[in-house]
C-alpha cells in the first residue's frame, strides 16, 4: 500500500458569501461508518442550518467515495467538495460544508464556487499529514545522554510519541518502517552504544509532510 495524504485532526473554517454563512468541518475518517458518524455529528450541531452538504473518501485507495448536495441543486455542492478532495489527493478524509441561507441566491455557478472554495480553504488550514507505515521504537538512555538523543531524534525526522522518566529515560518514537534499520544503525553509532533500542509494532502513522 502506498503512502497517502490525509487530514490528521478535525478542523473548522467559516466564511460569509452574499450574506449566507458557510462553515466547513473536516476530519480524518478510516471507514464509511466513521465518515457517517462525523457527518451526523456536524448535522446535529447545525440542525437549524439550511443545508449540510458533504463528501468523503473513506479508504486509503480512493475506492470508497460518497457525496451529498443535501437539497442544493444537483451537482452544486457535494461533487464540488469531492473534487477538492480529489485535487488535493486526500484519502480517509471527510468534509461537511454547512450553509445558513442569508437571503441572496447564488446561482449554480456561485454555489459551486462557494462550496468548493469553503472546503478548499478549510483544508488549506487543516493539519495535512503523510500517512506511512512506521516502526515503533523504544529508545532508552541514561539521563546524561538524553540531550544527545533528543538532538539525534530531531535531526533524523523521527516522530516522538511519548517520553517516560524512570531510572533511565525511555523515548517511544515512530520511524518510517523502511528507514528503521538505517535509523537504528545511525543511532547506535551516534550514541556510541549508550542507547538500548527495542523494536515494536508496525502501523500507519501521520508523519509531518516532508519528513
Amino acid at each position: 500500500m502506498k503512502n497517502y495524504l490525509s487530514v490528521s485532526s478535525a478542523a473548522t473554517y467559516e466564511k460569509v458569501i452574499e450574506r449566507s454563512r458557510f462553515i466547513a468541518n473536516c476530519a480524518h475518517v478510516e471507514s464509511e461508518e466513521e465518515a457517517k458518524a462525523f457527518i451526523a455529528a456536524v448535522k446535529a450541531e447545525h440542525s437549524l442550518a439550511t443545508h449540510n452538504c458533504y463528501a468523503f473518501v473513506a479508504d486509503k485507495a480512493g475506492n470508497l467515495m460518497r457525496f451529498s448536495d443535501d437539497g442544493e441543486p444537483q451537482g452544486t455542492a457535494g461533487m464540488p467538495i469531492l473534487d477538492v478532495l480529489k485535487n488535493k489527493k486526500l484519502f480517509e478524509t471527510a468534509v461537511v460544508v454547512t450553509r445558513y441561507f442569508g437571503g441572496v441566491k447564488l446561482g449554480a455557478g456561485g454555489l459551486v464556487r462557494a462550496y468548493s472554495g469553503t472546503a478548499a480553504e478549510a483544508l488549506d488550514l487543516a493539519d495535512i499529514r503523510e500517512y506511512k507505515i512506521c516502526r515503533e521504537l523504544s529508545v532508552s538512555v541514561g539521563y546524561e545522554y538524553f540531550d544527545a538523543l533528543k538532538k539525534f531524534l530531531s535531526e533524523s525526522g523521527a516522530d516522538v510519541k511519548k517520553i517516560d522518566y524512570a531510572d533511565r529515560v525511555t523515548v517511544c518514537a515512530a520511524v518510517e518502517a523502511e528507514r528503521a534499520p538505517a535509523f537504528c544503525a545511525a543511532l547506535t553509532d551516534r550514541m556510541a552504544g549508550k542507547a538500548a533500542v527495542a523494536e515494536g509494532e508496525s502501523y500507519w502513522f501521520p508523519f509531518e509532510t516532508g519528513k
